[in-house]
C-alpha cells in the first residue's frame, strides 16, 4: 500500500527527538496541548508529536492526525516493558495486534482485556507496515526482535507475578502505556498502524534501577527501526 502522509507519535520527548533532528520540519501547530511537527523525512511527508503518556493522550492525539492532519497510516515508537522471558533490554518488538490489559470486567463474566458489548477488543495491525518493520529489524537487529501482541494499561508494570499473568493469560510480548488506544483509536478510522517498542526494562520491578539508564537506549534503537521503515514506504 502506497502512503502519502504518515504519522508519527512517541510518548515522551527521548522518543521523538531523535526523528525530530533528522525531520526537515517546516510547520509547528498547537492541538489540545499538543504540538504537532509537519514536514518531511526521506522524502515522505509525515508529522511528528509527542502524545504524553497514558491511553487518554495516545487516543486524543492520534484522532488528531487522523481528522486535523489527514494521516493516512500512524506509526507509534517508544520504550515498553518486556513481558516475554526471552525478551532482553534492548529488544524491538513489532505488534501484530494490541489489546488493554486494564480492561477488566471479569465480574460481569468478560475475560480480561475483552471491551464489554463491542465486537473488537484485539486490534490487529497493517499487515505491510509488519512486514516493513519486521524487514528493517532483520536488517538491524536480526536475533533481537519478536512479533506480538502489545499489551496497554494506564500501569507501570512492575511485578514478576503480573508479569507472568500477562504473558500466560494473555498472551501479551510487552506492555507500555499507549500502543492499544491508537490501535482502537485506527481501527474506529480505518487508519493503518503498526507499533514498534525497544525493550527499556523487564517489567518486573528492576525499573528503577535500569530505567532511565536504558530509556535513551531504547528510544535510539526505536529510532533507528523508524528511520528504516520510512525508507522503504
Amino acid at each position: 500500500m502506497s502512503y502519502q502522509k504518515i504519522g508519527l507519535i512517541g510518548a515522551m520527548n527521548e522518543e521523538i527527538e531523535l526523528l525530530l533532528a533528522d525531520m526537515q520540519h517546516n510547520q509547528r501547530s498547537d492541538r489540545a496541548g499538543i504540538t504537532f511537527y509537519e514536514g518531511n523525512f526521506h522524502g515522505k511527508e509525515v508529522v511528528l508529536c509527542r502524545s504524553g503518556v497514558g491511553k487518554v493522550n495516545a487516543a486524543v492525539t492520534t484522532q488528531i492526525l487522523i481528522d486535523a492532519y489527514g494521516v493516512d497510516c500512524i506509526l507509534f515508537t517508544g520504550v515498553a516493558g518486556a513481558l516475554h522471558p526471552e525478551l532482553n533490554i534492548g529488544d524491538i518488538v513489532v505488534s501484530t495486534s494490541c489489546m488493554q490489559h486494564d480492561m477488566d470486567v471479569s465480574a460481569l463474566g468478560f475475560a480480561r482485556g475483552v471491551i464489554p458489548y463491542q465486537e473488537q477488543s484485539e486490534f490487529l495491525a497493517a499487515p505491510d507496515l509488519v512486514e516493513k518493520a519486521e524487514a528493517a529489524c532483520q536488517r538491524l537487529f536480526d536475533g533481537r526482535y519478536r512479533l506480538g501482541k502489545v499489551l496497554s494499561g494506564d500501569q507501570f508494570v512492575a511485578s514478576r507475578e503480573l508479569v507472568r499473568e500477562l504473558h500466560e493469560s494473555m498472551n501479551g510480548i510487552c506492555t507500555e502505556m499507549e500502543g492499544a488506544a491508537v490501535a482502537q483509536v485506527c481501527n474506529m478510522n480505518g487508519t493503518p498502524f503498526v507499533v514498534i517498542r525497544s525493550m527499556s526494562d523487564r517489567a518486573d520491578g528492576s525499573a528503577h534501577v535500569n530505567f532511565g539508564e536504558f530509556t535513551v537506549q531504547a528510544a535510539k534503537h526505536s529510532y533507528q527501526i523508524i528511520d528504516d521503515v520510512l525508507s522503504h514506504i
